[in-house]
């Protein structure tokens, strides 16, 4: 049975917006014309949704969230800029998202299956992975890439152009301006890499072999010859491990910034 899209008589929606079925609209939203809301998006109340944006289906965007308005970067001139949100995704009261700009590639994402916690801010071309998590207050800055299934901990800043690698975690107040390897657990107030989230990987039933097998990877990383660069080329070659090679994978990518690395 299609269920009928429900708009509040105090919502405001443009015409030209584009509203799937079964799509709920609360009292005093407002939704511009270049929006899309795939089926069953829910805007609770209070919500602005703007510029050319696109929500995924079963998304639950709640009051006082401002999605799709322009970067927060003197350099934008207005040109044309997208912002693409996934499926499933919950994004909670005060949450900023905004849309890209042309040095960036004109285009902010979020995956699939997000948790975005209230007053946290996705910045302009930022890159979100699939069941990402950003706790409270917590500012992605422009050009970021969260790969999937990383937590980012309450008040925490991420400076632009970071790159946080799949299955990472970054504890609470602290402030990450380097690279971090995927299944890396930083904390501290000027970030530092102080392990693995092993937490994270034996909720998602990861082997023990293969956590063993990430255990004595970071033992290179941190305490091998060579640079840094170095010792993961050469563990590149030494161990075909899935999850090593995914650090390694990561490591050898392209990157506008520094790597935190094991101390």
């Amino acid at each position: 049975m299609t269920r009928i899209t429900e708009v509040h008589p105090q919502a405001i929606v443009d015409p030209a917006a584009n509203i799937g079925e079964g799509c709920v609209i609360g009292p005093f939203c407002v939704v511009g014309p270049k929006v899309t809301l795939h089926e069953r998006v829910e805007l609770k109340s209070h919500v602005i949704v703007t510029g050319d944006t696109e929500i995924g289906s079963d998304t639950v965007v709640f009051p006082f969230a401002v999605i799709g308005e322009v970067p927060q970067d003197l350099k934008f001139a207005g040109e044309e800029s997208v912002l693409r949100i996934g499926r499933r995704n919950r994004i909670r009261e005060h949450v900023t998202m905004n849309v890209g700009t042309i040095a960036g590639g004109a285009a902010t994402r979020i995956g699939d299956d997000g948790l975005f916690m209230a007053g946290c801010h996705i910045a302009h071309d930022a890159q979100i992975g699939d069941r990402v998590i950003v706790v409270n207050s917590a500012a992605i800055a422009g050009h970021c890439v969260l790969e999937d299934d990383v937590i980012i901990g309450g008040l925490c800043g991420i400076h632009q152009w970071v790159r946080i690698g799949k299955g990472a975690i970054i504890g609470a107040l602290t402030m990450v301006t380097h690279d971090v390897i995927p299944y890396g657990l930083v904390q501290g107030t000027r970030g530092r890499l102080d392990g693995l989230n092993i937490v994270g990987l034996k909720r998602k039933d990861t082997s023990r072999a293969d956590i063993m097998a990430l255990r004595a990877a970071f033992q290179m990383l941190a305490q091998g010859d060579g640079s840094f660069q170095d010792r993961a080329k050469r563990l590149g070659e030494e161990d075909d491990n899935s999850y090593v090679q995914e650090i390694i994978r990561f490591v050898q990518a392209g990157s506008d910034r520094s790597f935190l690395t094991p101390g």
